[in-house]
């Protein structure tokens, strides 16, 4: 199979990614369409949520990607397995998410991932960092109480300006003060199991959604 060859980093805020993307017809997407959903944000190649949508069939997976090589690429390997969990979308996560998640059935939206975004390192590229206090806010609307955030990067500023700003979030509570040693889920990414071969660290961090009292009634 050829390789697809796909930029590295894509500048989210350039005119051609500004369009949201369409909602979804969540039971043409899905076998099962009321499964609880785990949605990863910044799905790459999507092996990750291939192999997890392989060991998990009862949960419906949906990766959402600015590189549209690469969701194309990822689509067609699904269907060519005949996975009807996992679907793939090509988007900008950060004017897309609402149109995408208000057309959820309610209460499917359990686990969300963002694992190793792009850094941006530069100051001025700060808005081009996925974890925008825009997105942990429009997470918080569709996720159920109980449902978990599982962010993890190898660079540690990144870390911690995700952890920082879910942590923020009233609706957002952390099960620890600490890096997570382990990663909680049964499936690593690509690109930890390249940082931990090399000996490096890998910064994660868990956060549980949690009832939030109105207290200005």
């Amino acid at each position: 199979m050829a390789t697809v060859r796909v930029r590295q980093h894509v500048n989210p805020l350039a005119n051609k990614y500004q369009t949201p993307a369409s909602p979804l017809e969540w039971e043409k997407v899905y076998a099962k369409p009321n499964q609880p959903l785990h949605l990863d944000i910044g799905c790459a190649k999507g092996r990750f949520l291939l192999d997890t949508a392989k060991i998990e069939p009862n949960w419906n997976f949906l990766g959402l990607e600015i590189r549209e090589p690469l969701v194309v690429e990822a689509n067609k390997l699904r269907s060519e397995l005949g996975l009807t969990n996992l679907h793939y979308l090509f988007c900008n996560v950060n004017n897309s998410l609402r149109s995408l998640l208000s057309s959820l059935p309610t209460g499917t939206l359990q686990r969300v991932t963002i694992q190793f975004p792009d850094p941006w390192f530069k100051t001025r590229h700060a808005k081009r960092r996925v974890v925008q206090p825009e997105l942990v806010a429009e997470l918080a609307n569709y996720l159920v109480v109980g449902g978990v955030v599982f962010l993890q990067s190898d660079i540690e500023f990144v870390a911690v300006e995700m952890r920082d700003r879910f942590a923020a979030h009233p609706a957002y509570q952390s099960n620890t003060e600490e890096w997570l040693a382990e990663n909680p889920l049964s499936v690593p990414t690509e690109r930890e199991t390249s940082v931990i071969s090399r000996g490096e660290p890998v910064y994660r961090a868990l956060f549980v959604r949690r009832e939030v009292v109105n207290t200005d009634l």
